[in-house]
This record gives C-alpha cells, sequence and structure tokens, in this order.
C-alpha cells in the first residue's frame, strides 16, 4: 500500500506540473522545496556544514542566499522534468541554449566515445534531456529507485528523448560497449563514495570519498572526458548548456597514481563550477559524510 500511496504521490505532481503553465509550475514546485526544506532540519543543518566547509569565509546572510537559491534551482528543475512530454527538438532551443558545444563534438571527433562528466549543477535532469533533442543521445549512469513503479515512471520521462539508463549492475560492461561504439556516457561525479569504490581528494580542501570509476575507465579506453552542466542565465531567461573543453587525462605508468591523479582533476573540475554557480548545487547531500579511517563524522546529527 505504501508503494501505491508514494507512486501516486509522484505521478499526481509530474501530471500536475506538467499541465500547468511553466511560470506557474516553477513557483509551485520551489514553493513546495522550501516547505519540505523547512520541515526537515537535517537538510538545513547539512546544508549549513557544507556550506561552512565551502565558504568559511563567507556571512551567514551570504550562506542564506545560496541555500535560497538552490531550493528555487530545485523546485524549476522538478518542473522542468514535469514538462519533458512537451519538450521536443522543435522547441528546446526556447528553453535551453548551447554554449561552448564545439568542445563536445571535439571530445567526439577522437571517436573513442565521450565521458559527459557532471554534477548534480544547475538542471542536471534537464541537460542530457536537451542535449539529446539537439541530435545528441546518451546513456546515464543510473541508481534504481527503490520503489519500482516512480523508478519506471522516471526513468519514462528521462527516456523521452531517446536517452537511456544503465544500472549498477550491468554498469562496467556496457559502459565499455558503447564507449568501444564511440558513443556517450553521462555520469554524476559529484557525490559521496563508500570506502570500499572510492578514493580520497580534495574538494573545497576537504577531504571527500570520491568515485573512481570515471577515471579508470577513461585510462582504460581513451574516452575523452568532457565536463558538461546546464545552468539558469537570468540574462537570456534559458538554461545554458555548457560544455567545457575535453580535459586531459594524466599517465604516469603508475596505474593507481593515475586513477588518483585524474579523479583528483575530475573533481576540481566539477569545484570550479560549483564556486561559479554556487546557488545551482546541491548542498543538502552530504559530500564529505565518507571521512578517512579514524576521522569523525562531519554530520555528527545524522
Amino acid at each position: 500500500m505504501k508503494e501505491w500511496i508514494e507512486y501516486a504521490a509522484v505521478w499526481v505532481i509530474l501530471k500536475g506540473l506538467g499541465v500547468l503553465p511553466r511560470s506557474l509550475a516553477r513557483s509551485l514546485a520551489a514553493g513546495v522545496v522550501h516547505l519540505f526544506y523547512a520541515l526537515l532540519p537535517e537538510l538545513r543543518k547539512t546544508a549549513e556544514v557544507n556550506l561552512r566547509i565551502a565558504f568559511p569565509e563567507w556571512s551567514g546572510a551570504q550562506r542564506k542566499a545560496v541555500v535560497r537559491g538552490m531550493l528555487r534551482n530545485l523546485g524549476w528543475m522538478a518542473a522542468e522534468l514535469a514538462r519533458f512530454p512537451k519538450y521536443s527538438k522543435e522547441n528546446i532551443e526556447q528553453i535551453v541554449m548551447l554554449d561552448g558545444h564545439e568542445n563536445f563534438l571535439e571530445g567526439q571527433r577522437r571517436g573513442k566515445g565521450v565521458l559527459y562528466l557532471t554534477g548534480h549543477i544547475g538542471a542536471w535532469e534537464l541537460s542530457s534531456f536537451a542535449h539529446a533533442l539537439y541530435g545528441f543521445p546518451l546513456h546515464y549512469m543510473a541508481r534504481r529507485i527503490d520503489n519500482q513503479r516512480i523508478d519506471a515512471l522516471v526513468n519514462g520521462y528521462r527516456c523521452l528523448s531517446g536517452n537511456r539508463p544503465i544500472f549498477k549492475n550491468e554498469s562496467a560492461r556496457v559502459m565499455l560497449k558503447i564507449l568501444k561504439e564511440a558513443g556517450t556516457v553521462g555520469i554524476l561525479a559529484d557525490q559521496n563514495t563508500m570506502p570500499e569504490e572510492a578514493m580520497f581528494v580534495d574538494f573545497f580542501g576537504k577531504k571527500a570519498g570520491t568515485t573512481t570509476g570515471i577515471a579508470r575507465v577513461a585510462l582504460h579506453t581513451g574516452a575523452a572526458v568532457v565536463p558538461g552542466y546546464a545552468i539558469w542565465d537570468e540574462r537570456s531567461q534559458k538554461y545554458r548548456l555548457r560544455f567545457e573543453p575535453p580535459v586531459e587525462l594524466i599517465r604516469t605508468g603508475d596505474a593507481e597514481r593515475d586513477v588518483l591523479e585524474n579523479t583528483q582533476r575530475f573533481t576540481s573540475v566539477i569545484e570550479e563550477i560549483v564556486r561559479k554557480y554556487p546557488e545551482q548545487w546541491i548542498w543538502v547531500h552530504g559530500r564529505w559524510n565518507t571521512r578517512p579511517k579514524g576521522e569523525p563524522s562531519l554530520y555528527d546529527f545524522h
């Protein structure tokens, strides 16, 4: 029964937001996100800890302003997800403009596939969806949602533009096949990673457990690693899907050192993006949750 109720709630939210005018849907979704944030003290504490780590010199007012921007951004993205059935190759330019697309094409021209390096920045759900409508579909790494009905519903929306998921239990084999065929794989690389799968690299000057999968695959296949992210651009009143130049790999001949050095390089790229657009990153995620052995938790309220 609980699963059905959860599914019904998500279905109503997506369908309801999807039929509203875009401006109203975004405002309503942002209001709901603000409400959830107010009702969940653990999220507030996590955001406070994270912002103090990342920007220790900031005032409380600066941190609060970034949190307000983050909540608006999350609400707006939920509304955009609900509107995926309305977006097409004919109208996507009204919502998302390409910026630096020559950098993606350069990665593609190398002929060994592209690892689309991104994070929970801006409208991350919209970025790959829009890029597929522009003619560049990809396979995206995903974790299954526990509620199977919600998982099917959400991934159904994500795949409307031609993208396809790669789930964790099939990730290595499928990813290598796609890259061998010069395809594109999108990976969110800014989340906390469990110790058995992580290396510790600097993120805002603090060691963070970080996935090594991107570095290992890039070093093994020679795939181009191209950072891409869709941020809200106030001036144009559109999302700007920005691609940075391919990240050149470090190869020293020491396999584990190469994994560590490249993982640090990719993480530094994401940090630089977050520094530029702090109000468009998810500060409510426990990014520094996994600690090096012997270090205490940074989130002692969990």
